[in-house]
């Protein structure tokens, strides 16, 4: 890993020493000592997973009938969720965000969110353009406090004309976020793009651009960061009954899925994703020695009162079985499925699955990264997952 990591960390020791021999002697000239500043390298984001901003209104109905006739009962779902739901999570997220922000101005830099803002599927240019500007003005006018970064999910460019709108509607929006944008790629005007914070960089990329790849390799060359975060919206290590949803699943792109985990794992980075709608932790190694750690959420959230369902535990459990999960979905595929598990089987040194929708927020030191799981749009702690200590 990066040699300079050592020195870093011996300037802010030095760096903190100097602040309480400072602070000690105001004390003993009798005046009142004062805070010092908020150390920019600790700072917590919350973490949402997919949400599916929906209304009926934004979708041409005979275009869905004649291309998506199946999927009129998930819009109507997610349109009830968008109404009733998602104003409970923001405000859930909002009062987080204002708690830990009362320990310092900059202690949260943004709210991260994993793709499949909206739902798609809308018929035309016009009318996605419509549900992605409303789904942002949803956003803004949840006044969190911080901006608000996300990633491109498949739903987000599903339709006839939903890519041309995210590119003039999603994009534009995150390029005037006020967060350290890095490197060459900004939102506004490139599907991926890096940010830096606090000794962390994170990688924000675009599962759906065929370039991807080559752009990744480019900004993990240049990490300087103690911390890499990279935010991908389909799993890279695929989990739980749909074994065959993750990046690069096909035989096809079985080169670019290797080059993908060997770079992951040499620099032990923590994925943040989504997609299953399940949580999910998990480490995986790389035949050359790395490791790299998963985390998944969902924040697509039936009713305001959950409760975890379908936990799976340690890396015994990784295996063809865990489809059992889902018992109905695509049976006749099933020993594709269970293949896929007994390649992946091991390599993968943890696991964690369960069914409990919500959100986390993820708190990251110069010497770890955790995350706390939040159930539904409750402020109720279920778990809090040490990511660095996964890391081994």
């Amino acid at each position: 890993m990066n040699q300079a990591f050592p020195r870093r960390e011996f300037l802010q020791r030095t760096a903190l020493a100097a602040t309480g021999l400072a602070l000690g002697a105001t004390a003993a000239r009798g005046e009142t000592p004062k805070a010092p500043e908020a150390d920019a390298s600790s700072f917590s984001f919350p973490l949402l997973g997919d949400l599916h901003f929906d209304k009926l209104e934004h979708h041409d109905m005979a275009w869905l009938d004649e291309k998506k006739k199946g999927d009129l009962g998930q819009i109507r779902n997610y349109s009830r969720i968008t109404a009733e739901i998602m104003p409970q999570l923001f405000a859930a997220v909002k009062a987080t965000v204002a708690d830990l922000n009362r320990t310092a101005e900059t202690r949260v830099p943004f709210v991260l969110q994993v793709g499949d803002l909206v739902e798609g599927l809308c018929g035309s240019e016009e009318r996605a353009a419509r549900q992605d500007q409303e789904a942002l003005d949803f956003v803004s006018g949840a006044e969190l406090g911080v901006p608000f970064i996300f990633t491109k999910g498949n739903h987000d460019v599903t339709g006839d004309g939903a890519p041309q709108a995210f590119a003039h509607v999603c994009q534009k929006f995150l390029g005037e976020q006020p967060v350290n944008f890095t490197g060459e790629g900004k939102p506004a005007s490139a599907n991926n793009y890096t940010i830096e914070h606090g000794g962390a960089l994170f990688c924000v990329f675009d599962a759906y651009e065929t370039q991807s790849l080559e752009w990744l390799e480019a900004a993990l060359a240049r990490r300087t960061a103690r911390h890499c975060f990279v935010v991908i919206h389909p799993p890279v290590v695929p989990y739980g009954a749909r074994a065959t949803w993750h990046l690069y699943a096909s035989t096809r792109d079985q080169a670019k899925r290797e080059k993908l985990l060997e770079m992951l794992g040499k620099q032990n980075a923590f994925v943040l994703g989504g997609h299953i709608h399940k949580f999910n932790t998990l480490t995986r190694t790389t035949p050359k020695g790395g490791k790299f750690v998963q985390l998944a959420v969902s924040s697509v959230i039936n009713s305001p009162a959950v409760k975890v369902k379908d936990t799976l535990s340690g890396a015994a459990s990784y295996n063809g079985d865990q489809i059992r999960v889902e018992p109905a979905f695509s049976p006749d595929t099933e020993p594709q499925r269970r293949a896929v598990y007994e390649a992946e089987g091991p390599f993968v040194k943890s696991f964690e699955y369960a069914d409990l929708p919500g959100y986390a927020v993820v708190d990251v030191t110069p010497a770890r990264v955790t995350a706390r799981v939040f159930a539904g749009v409750s402020r109720e702690l279920w778990r809090t997952v040490d990511l660095t200590g996964l890391m081994g």
